[in-house]
Formats: C-alpha cells, sequence, structure tokens
C-alpha cells in the first residue's frame, strides 16, 4: 500500500480517503449494539471504525435482529395458539398476548446477538 503524505509545518500527514459508499439508516436494534460495542467491545468498535465499516456493521446487525424477532414471534404466537380467531373474539387479550411475546423473542435474540 502506497500511502502520500503532506507537510504541515513539522509533520507529515497521511492523505488519506475514504471510499465512496452507501450510508445505511440504522434502526433500533442496529443503534442498540453500537451502545454496547462502545461500551463493552471498545476493540470491536474502533476496528469497525478505523475500517470504514461501522456502519455497513450496524445495518446488518439490525436487518439480522430485525428478522429473528419477527420469525421468533411467528413461531411462539404459532406454538401458544394465539391466531386471528383469537384477535377477533378478544382483542384486548389477543393484543396482551402478542405484547407478551414480542417483548419474550426481544429479550432471547438480543441476548444472543446484541449483547454479545
Amino acid at each position: 500500500m502506497n500511502i502520500s503524505y503532506t507537510k504541515k509545518g513539522d509533520y507529515l500527514l497521511p492523505n488519506l480517503i475514504l471510499k465512496e459508499k452507501v450510508q445505511y439508516n440504522i434502526g433500533k436494534y442496529g443503534l442498540l449494539r453500537l451502545e454496547y460495542i462502545k461500551k463493552e467491545k471498545l476493540g470491536l468498535y474502533f476496528d469497525l471504525l478505523v475500517n470504514d465499516t461501522l456502519n455497513e456493521y450496524l445495518h446488518d446487525i439490525d436487518n439480522i435482529v430485525m428478522e429473528k424477532v419477527q420469525s421468533l414471534i411467528k413461531e411462539l404466537a404459532e406454538k401458544e395458539n394465539i391466531n386471528d380467531k383469537l384477535k377477533q373474539d378478544n382483542q384486548m387479550l389477543w393484543v396482551s398476548k402478542m405484547n407478551n411475546i414480542k417483548n419474550r423473542a426481544e429479550e432471547i435474540i438480543l441476548k444472543e446477538y446484541i449483547y454479545v
């Protein structure tokens, strides 16, 4: 790798140029992962930052976790027989049970993908 330098006073500063890359919007799970690695995995955070892969990494984590949570919610709802019939018969009970399932699914997935 050939790096050129510019002299500024007594110092030689590298001429570093970032590649043009797509900047992704980061959702809830990506932001949770970002906060975690900033506090607990500083080496990983700086590695991703220096290599200019942080945004892509967080975007990938966000997508993976979102898919896993949705999949687990669907699986748990089927397993616990929470379906459209319950939704039609007793909407409040359905909402309560679905919120409970969503919270459980997020807790499981967050431990596997965010807080590791």
